[in-house]
């Protein structure tokens, strides 16, 4: 289970897949076979910044073995 507050603070989402598009990061928290619903996390000034969060994100849940995390989008 992964726990993401959102950039704005204005929500804590369980999300199921977290995704880079551009300058901004999604989380998906739903789906099915033909549609997915997701929710944008946080908005960055770059693509390089993006892949980064990401890679924080990854780093958070190697460290906790897979098990409940939570992680905070960083507002810059």
């Amino acid at each position: 289970m992964l726990w993401i507050a959102t950039q704005d603070n204005k929500s804590l989402i369980d999300v199921k897949e977290v995704t880079v598009d551009g300058k901004k990061i999604d989380g998906v928290i739903g789906s099915t076979s033909l549609d997915h619903w997701s929710k944008v996390l946080g908005k960055y000034e770059s693509n390089e910044r993006a892949l980064e969060i990401l890679e924080e994100i990854f780093k958070k849940i190697e460290e906790n073995n897979g098990i409940t995390v939570t992680y905070a989008m960083p507002k810059k």
